[in-house]
């Protein structure tokens, strides 16, 4: 290898591009690093990046050129029209073999539209998610790839190397081909939405319903996240609940309830609904993003519409252990949802996913790791072909002993007038799950009813279709 070469380039320097560069320059890599603008190249090389091996190019096609071969650049920019500009810029002054790598938030159809343009013209392709924000980056982050399998080997090391690590073993692994890396990471941001708004409501409940006090509600996350709930965000929540500003006042009740989303989350229902999987907790947390949007007309109508005057008179420490249950059972759900949407995905697609691989790359360096996705690999190392999570014996046996707290804590927030669309959705779609007879036979009885969509039978075999001439009594 030529000693004046870098190893590998990374375009974009936003934080979450600096941050990584700087994990692979601590990590013994030699990096190039390009941006748009020679300001932040400038800043970068001469801040942060002072005395590193870490070299700056405002010229693109000098930056190709530092870069040895067989080149491997990654892109961490913008979603869209960024990523195919560059590529655009790229492409004429590659080689055969080359390795584009686009560790942003793309959308999965863009990277399945892009590994097949870039390998037709001889070049590799891999779309990788990167999860940890900008701590996982510098530190170690989960990473997602998936793309043009034959680059794989060549990258491995590099991104084994910069990612999280859990038990020695990396946070990253090959997910599958084209844009299952993507779909993958879009996927754990569509949980990581659904974990959030969990977490919001069971807050809610404790500070509306129960009356607590924020130091009150510190102390039991924190004591929550030394036991089956611990996790990321519930660490955080408790780290939240606990920070002051600086006149001794708690900073998260200064903070407008308007929540903002980059898209990942809606890009999940979307999906979900093309494939016609029931993501239905996920798409509560989107839409409830939406309804924090409307500040000011929630506020109007606070002062219109009114709810029930009713005051808690339970145990508070019963009501905490029901929150606690809820929590996790819910949680049991978000994680069904999200593996039925992985698994109707690679039906689809034809994409060869290893399903406990992936709760594993998931325990370290991402949003969403937690002890609770070891029984996720286990349960996919007991059946592999398991339809739903929760089928398997031991979320079958948690959703068994902690339903009830599940099903008072939902009860507890509607008779107080406190919304939990996330905590109910999940509660409606394991009684849904769990029904043999929906009243899907109404509905399509109806449905032939105006539109003569015909039904099946229940007494003739599948596949066969009848309609009826409702408004004739005779036939």
């Amino acid at each position: 290898m030529n000693n004046q070469k870098m190893d590998i380039g990374l375009i974009g320097l936003g934080v979450m591009g600096e941050n990584l560069a700087l994990n692979m320059e601590s990590n013994g890599l030699r990096v190039a690093v390009h941006n748009r603008g020679a300001e932040s190249i400038d800043a970068f090389i001469s801040g942060i990046a002072k005395g590193k091996n870490i070299l700056g190019f405002e010229n693109i096609v000098d930056f190709i050129n530092s870069i040895d071969k067989p080149r491997k650049i990654m892109m961490m920019v913008k979603a869209g029209v960024v990523v195919d500009s560059y590529i655009d810029k790229l492409t004429p002054h590659l080689d055969m073999g080359d390795i584009i790598i686009d560790g942003g938030n793309s959308h999965y159809a863009d990277t399945i539209r892009r590994t097949k343009d870039l390998e037709d013209g001889g070049f590799y392709f891999i779309g990788a998610g990167v999860s940890g924000g900008e701590e996982g980056a510098l530190n170690g982050p989960s990473i997602m790839p998936g793309g043009s399998r034959a680059a794989w080997p060549i990258v491995k090391d590099i991104f084994q190397l910069i990612s999280a690590k859990v038990d020695n073993s990396p946070c990253c692994e090959w997910i599958g081909e084209d844009g299952s890396g993507h779909f993958v990471k879009m996927v754990h941001n569509g949980i990581e939405y659904g974990d959030m708004q969990l977490i919001c409501e069971s807050y809610q409940i404790m500070r509306d319903v129960l009356g607590m006090s924020v130091e009150e509600m510190y102390t039991v996350f924190r004591e929550w996240n030394e036991g089956e709930l611990s996790s990321y965000l519930i660490e955080i929540t408790a780290n939240i609940l606990n920070y002051k500003d600086t006149d001794g006042s708690y900073v998260l009740d200064k903070i407008l309830d308007v929540a903002g989303q980059k898209g990942t989350g809606k890009w999940t229902g979307i999906a979900a609904l093309d494939l016609g999987t029931p993501l239905t907790l996920i798409g509560e947390s989107v839409f409830s993003r939406y309804l924090s949007s409307i500040k000011q007309e929630r506020v109007a109508a606070s002062r219109v519409l009114k709810g029930p005057n009713t005051l808690f008179k339970g145990n508070r420490q019963d009501a905490l252990n029901d929150i606690h249950d809820a929590l996790y059972c819910a949680k049991i759900v978000s994680y069904a949802q999200g593996y039925s949407l992985l698994t109707d995905a690679a039906k689809e697609y034809g994409w060869n996913l290893n399903y406990g691989g992936i709760a594993l790359i998931w325990r370290g360096g991402c949003i969403i790791r937690s002890v609770f996705l070891n029984k996720i690999k286990q349960a996919y190392d007991t059946n592999a072909s398991i339809s739903n999570l929760l089928l398997d014996p031991f979320f079958k046996g948690k959703i068994e002993n902690c339903q009830d707290g599940w099903r008072r804590t939902s009860s507890l927030a509607i008779e107080h007038g406190v919304s939990v669309p996330a905590m109910t959705s999940s509660l409606c779609y394991f009684d849904g799950y769990r029904t043999s007879d929906l009243p899907a036979n109404l509905l399509q009885a109806q449905r032939d009813y105006f539109g003569a969509h015909t039904y099946e039978r229940i007494d003739k075999p599948r596949g066969e279709f009848f309609h009826t001439d409702w408004l004739n009594k005779n036939k």
